[in-house]
């Protein structure tokens, strides 16, 4: 089957996941329209009639805005050109040499070349990093210390480089066996790995990072309303997130049996009463949870990695025709021929990140829709409800009210605040003659 062939079939087979099988209804187009003429209204950068900022909080959201454009952009320009100076000079090359003067195995010549790359990679990339966090702190949205900073960062390089060394094996010796083929080898090989990995995840991983407790100990009332809308109890729990941040947050982790919400205790008081813009935000994450978009976004990745490895195995060809002499990278069975299918991925995944992000945005739209009908009955006002809470969380992460078109398009994997804030006040399914999209009326 030629690639053509293979993509159309594949994006037949995800556009239904991105879309969550569910069509606009009149409501929600009449508030998308609300919510886009607010914002096309007023000028970027500035407040709107439903998610505005004092001018003094005005001002930092913008300066955090630019930096955070600046940040993004320049992060992906250096990791692609931080692996060409690598190649041109040698430096994976070097890499190579030394693995393979290790020992004759292959199994150490694999975690000895990755454990090369990733720590000059992070090495590399570390002032970004710094500059992140540094700026988290600044903005008082992280409390973590550098110390624990930096213990997160050397438990995510440890567990990256066992996967990673795992993954470099099975991929080395496909190359050797399917010259032709190895890509379609590789997406079959991915398959379980990646799927076991989403199923551990919130079980051994996430465990490493922070501290979780079943949510009914803390929050009964609040496990009472998630079971109510589609979530048991036993799959509720609250993680510690303040040791290490002060922004309020809720998501959904797991595959399968491991599937579960997760509140963080930023969001909740304890002995208080579960507020409504609060009761909202879980009841999204209940939309993630009952329409299954974690599973849909998983099925989505895996069904169109066989394009990216396809593109991945072309570029590589290509490339060492031309540059694998100079590079010292005389075939594509070459430890440092991995180098080039990072350069390669780097190319894929920032070209690919607007369409992901689109689908990304849909998801979540969606989800602050479920959340609203979720929890009609249960607050006095649905849409009051979701467009405090949008707005409280603006103010407290110095939201842009108003982003450019083309910020929102190329980098948010949600969409804008201003624009949710101004779909919450309008979004109303319980007029007459309109329905609710997930909920009978």
């Amino acid at each position: 089957m030629r690639l053509s062939r293979l993509a159309v079939l594949l994006c037949l087979l995800f556009l239904p996941l991105a879309q969550g099988c569910s069509k606009e209804t009149p409501a929600e187009h009449a508030a998308n329209v609300y919510a886009a003429n607010e914002m096309a209204a007023a000028p970027v950068n500035a407040n709107l009639p439903d998610f505005s900022l004092l001018p003094d909080k005005l001002a930092q959201a913008d300066h955090l805005m630019t930096l955070s454009v600046t940040l993004h952009f320049s992060s992906q320009a250096w990791g692609i050109l931080q692996l060409i100076l690598l190649l041109s000079f040698g430096g994976f090359a070097w890499m190579r040499d030394r693995a393979i003067a290790l020992s004759p195995n292959l199994w150490a010549q694999s975690y000895a070349f990755t454990l090369l790359y990733m720590v000059t990679h992070t090495v590399l990339s570390l002032p970004f990093s710094l500059y992140g966090h540094h700026l988290s702190l600044a903005y008082g949205f992280s409390v973590q210390s550098w110390g624990s900073w930096a213990l997160d960062l050397i438990k995510g390089l440890a567990l990256n480089w066992l996967l990673y060394g795992l993954l470099a094996v099975a991929l080395f010796r496909l190359i050797g066996k399917l010259p032709r083929l190895w890509w379609l080898g590789f997406w079959a090989v991915c398959l379980p790995i990646a799927l076991g990995i989403a199923y551990i995840n919130p079980i051994l991983i996430d465990p490493m990072f922070n501290q979780f407790e079943p949510l009914a100990l803390h929050h009964p009332d609040l496990s009472a309303k998630l079971e109510h809308m589609g979530v048991p109890p036993e799959r509720q729990f609250l993680m510690k997130a303040s040791a290490k941040t002060t922004l309020p947050n809720a998501y959904v982790a797991g595959f399968a049996g491991s599937k579960r919400v997760v509140v963080w205790d930023t969001s909740l008081s304890p002995g208080q009463r579960i507020q409504p813009g609060v009761l909202w935000m879980v009841g999204h994450e209940c939309g993630h949870y009952v329409l299954n978009h974690v599973r849909n976004g998983i099925l989505m990745a895996l069904l169109m990695l066989p394009i990216a490895f396809y593109l991945a195995y072309r570029f590589l060809n290509a490339v060492l025709r031309r540059f694998g002499p100079r590079w010292r990278i005389p075939s594509p069975q070459d430890w440092a021929a991995l180098a080039v299918l990072m350069l390669a991925y780097a190319l894929i995944n920032d070209i690919q990140e607007p369409f992901s992000n689109t689908i990304s945005r849909n998801v979540e739209h969606n989800a602050d829709i479920y959340g609203m009908e979720a929890v009609h009955g249960l607050v006095p006002d649905p849409q009051a409800a979701m467009k405090d809470e949008i707005t409280a969380d603006g103010l407290r992460g110095l939201n842009d009210p108003n982003p450019a078109p083309w910020i929102e398009v190329l980098m948010f994997n949600h969409p804008a605040t201003g624009r949710r804030a101004a779909f919450g006040k309008a979004y109303n399914p319980w007029a007459d003659g309109v329905g609710p999209k997930y909920f009978k009326k």
